[in-house]
């Protein structure tokens, strides 16, 4: 299989103003990431419709295009989006950071784009082709002045049933002076969202983490979802740290997630083994 994830951003730290543009490759013999750093100059955006260049590279919801080159390494291709699915929205939850996202100091912030999309395209790296026909999406944004010090995060599409997709983010939350620990997850599971979150009152009942490895287990409402996550392959990636782009962070995008919803009773709603995870597993 084969997976790419890209991260097109704008650092503007004091001192360490630029554009920027991060990919992580993996299919079977190997892991390949690069940073790729452009002035601020070449940066520009636009609202309606929705558009990123940096240099030659546009981003927009139905499309993408890029033409990236460093010493080491060169990569071009083009990517055609479907229809993208978004999260349900309300007046206590206008995004997935539910509350939390109405306020204006917090440390990060995270937005989920589309869960899952049809995603077609191939791309070029080092001159070898690989084909990204019939594939699948997902897109999120975060922005912020620090990643939390300590976090997990997993994502994955890659179930037998077509519908199904998971996203969860745990974290240690700086807040006014003091920490909690805050998560999140999104379980798109057989064509219907379950949400678990700090903000809605849901519980984490068990927590292992490793340096490979992570297992959750949670409650909401009749509900408990277990979701097992493993690091197959990793590569470096840089991630915000006091506004500058300086922290170096693992992440993978060949590991397993094993999903089982429940009902309190223990009743089996769903069971399935997902691939092609990204998964971040972040201790300092």
């Amino acid at each position: 299989m084969n997976s790419f994830a890209i991260i097109p951003g704008i650092n503007l730290g004091e001192g360490d103003f630029h554009a920027f543009i991060q990919v992580i490759s993996f299919d079977e013999e190997k892991v390949i990431t690069e940073y790729f750093q452009f002035p601020v100059a070449a940066f520009s955006y636009e609202d309606e419709p929705f558009a990123i260049r940096i240099g030659e590279n546009r981003f927009s919801k139905t499309k993408i295009q890029i033409e990236l080159k460093s010493d080491t390494i060169s990569i071009s291709g083009c990517f055609d989006f479907g229809e993208l699915k978004q999260i349900k929205r309300s007046l206590k939850e206008p995004n997935v950071m539910g509350i939390f996202g109405y306020l204006s100091f917090m440390e990060c912030y995270h937005g989920i784009i589309s869960m899952k999309h049809t995603c077609n395209g191939t791309l070029s790296i080092n001159g070898g082709e690989r084909s990204f026909l019939g594939g699948c999406g997902y897109i999120e944004k975060d922005w912020g002045r620090s990643f939390p010090k300590e976090y997990v995060w997993v994502q994955s599409n890659h179930f037998a049933d077509e519908e199904t997709g998971i996203m969860i983010s745990v974290g240690r939350i700086p807040f006014l002076g003091t920490a909690f620990k805050g998560f999140i997850c999104i379980a798109n599971i057989l064509g219907k969202e379950y949400r678990f979150a700090t903000y809605n009152q849901a519980k984490i009942l068990t927590e292992e983490v490793s340096d490979e490895r992570v297992l959750y287990r949670m409650k909401r409402k009749g509900f408990v979802l277990e979701i097992e996550a493993e690091i197959i392959e990793s590569g470096i990636l840089v991630a915000p740290k006091d506004g500058h782009m300086l922290k170096a962070i693992k992440e993978g995008l060949s590991g397993r997630v094993r999903v089982k919803l429940m009902k309190t009773d223990e009743s089996i709603i769903y069971e399935e083994t997902g691939y092609c995870a990204g998964i971040e597993i972040v201790n300092e």
